[in-house]
């Protein structure tokens, strides 16, 4: 027996010195044993590397991967991923199930859409109860719970923590992320267009009501007990479903069937949302999702979650510090595509309370840039010239170029009256409104009216 304990104490510390190892070898799966999975090995690294904080964050991840498998999905698995993509496809996000860049909306009403793991979570009411809730999760600020998850990393996010602009999340017994606040999904969008002033028209509104508004706790920079931060966004609850769901009866926002929409596949644990076009360095086919907004306009705007929290992220109009970055909407872009290459502008998209045209923003940088975050400090534009004389934006160079010849001027209605430190530009002003829009994909343009995975685009 006193043999069979000193192996063992042997065994012990063996391991002990190889988990505090230093070495920066990256395991890769070839060098994986047939005991050892994805998960052990990205654990085994970040032991290597001393990352206490990433160690927590992976045991958080595989809690949240094995409720996917629990929900009837398929876990994201590093090694061995649902989809693989091509350099064309250009997908930010690793975990997507499908996309559908098919963006002829006279054959597919909704547009291009991605198909996301969805996550059962529970929301705290303000009452103290909670209530089932639904979720994805696109962006972690660490890199190994981004690696097993499948996501974007964005260390910026963890700027967020201490700012009264987070919320935190544990959990539970069951394996459930418990968060701090709640969406009600229940309230009826709608929109009436502003009237003209000037050489503005449609935007702003003059009035706009979101369909779906969060309680003061709630925040998508949800801070987990390993102190990482996750972009997570509710779509859904027992009140209903988030508006960027397609509807496949049509475009009709008011007429969806909420729990019953086959887009939301609760026993898949997934569900399918509408892209929104941008522009990125020149580039078009800058895909992302809208989810929640700091101010109600941009929320009945783009169809996302009116969430008031989120206005106390840092920093406000700043770049490169804080938790966001700057992207530039153009308030009276032009309306008609005269050249092939669209229409654009708050304007557009404010001309009909049924949504049938997405604004197409400018960005700065794609998500491979280790500067980017998922929350965009809007700083938006106004033309100075008719409209038929207006150009698409397409970079923030052309926007910083336009605003030196006049032709833009920061728009008016903008919070601050002189350009904040940033980086990107010394013309620009900021309006106030944060966006939260996870960027999934920028493809090249042969990618364009096809499909991959399981869009479910119904």
């Amino acid at each position: 027996m006193k043999n069979f304990k000193t192996i063992l104490l042997g065994i012990f510390t063996i391991s002990l010195f190889m988990a505090c190892n230093t070495d920066d070898t990256v395991v890769t799966e070839d060098q994986l044993t047939t005991s050892e999975t994805a998960e052990d090995a990205l654990e085994k690294e970040a032991q290597s590397k001393g990352l206490f904080q990433s160690l927590k964050a992976l045991k958080e991840a595989k809690i949240l991967l094995s409720s996917i498998h629990r929900d009837g999905g398929i876990p994201f698995n590093v090694f061995n991923p649902a989809l693989r993509f091509t350099e064309s496809q250009n997908v930010f996000l690793p975990s997507v199930l499908g996309i559908d860049f098919r963006i002829d909306r006279s054959v597919v009403p909704a547009g291009p859409t991605a198909r996301f793991p969805m996550f059962q979570g529970l929301e705290t009411l303000p009452d103290g109860n909670v209530r089932k809730g639904y979720y994805v999760i696109t962006e972690a600020s660490d890199k190994f719970m981004a690696k097993k998850l499948g996501v974007i990393f964005s260390p910026r996010m963890a700027a967020s923590v201490g700012s009264g602009g987070e919320q935190k999340g544990y959990f539970n017994r069951n394996g459930r992320l418990v968060f701090e606040g709640s969406v009600d999904f229940s309230p009826k969008r709608s929109l009436v267009t502003g009237a003209p002033d000037g050489l503005l028209f449609g935007f702003p509104p003059a009035e706009a009501n979101p369909g779906a508004i969060a309680d003061s706790k709630w925040s998508s920079y949800v801070v987990l007990p390993s102190g990482v931060v996750i972009n997570a966004q509710l779509v859904a609850n027992s009140t209903g479903i988030h508006d960027r769901i397609p509807n496949p009866n049509g475009n009709s926002i008011e007429d969806q069937d909420d729990l019953n929409n086959p887009n939301l596949a609760i026993d898949q644990a997934s569900v399918v949302m509408q892209l929104l076009d941008g522009w990125q360095n020149g580039k078009p086919y800058y895909f992302h999702i809208v989810t929640d907004t700091s101010d109600p306009g941009p929320a009945t705007i783009e169809l996302g979650v009116f969430a008031p929290r989120l206005a106390n992220l840092p920093t406000f109009g700043l770049f490169p510090g804080g938790s966001m970055l700057p992207f530039s909407p153009t308030a009276n872009g032009r309306t008609t595509d005269t050249d092939g290459f669209g229409v654009q502008g708050l304007n557009t998209a404010s001309l009909s309370d049924q949504q049938v045209q997405d604004p197409t923003n400018t960005f700065p940088i794609d998500p491979r840039d280790v500067r980017y975050a998922p929350m965009w400090d809007a700083h938006v534009t106004e033309f100075t010239i008719p409209e038929s004389e207006r150009p698409i934006l397409r970079s923030f160079d052309q926007v910083n170029q336009l605003l030196e010849e006049g032709i833009l001027i920061p728009f008016r209605g903008n919070a601050n009256p002189s350009p904040l430190a940033n980086s990107l530009s010394d013309l620009l002003t900021a309006t106030g409104a944060i966006i939260n829009c996870p960027v999934i994909t920028q493809p090249n343009a042969n990618v364009i009216g096809t499909q991959i995975g399981l869009p479910r685009n119904n």
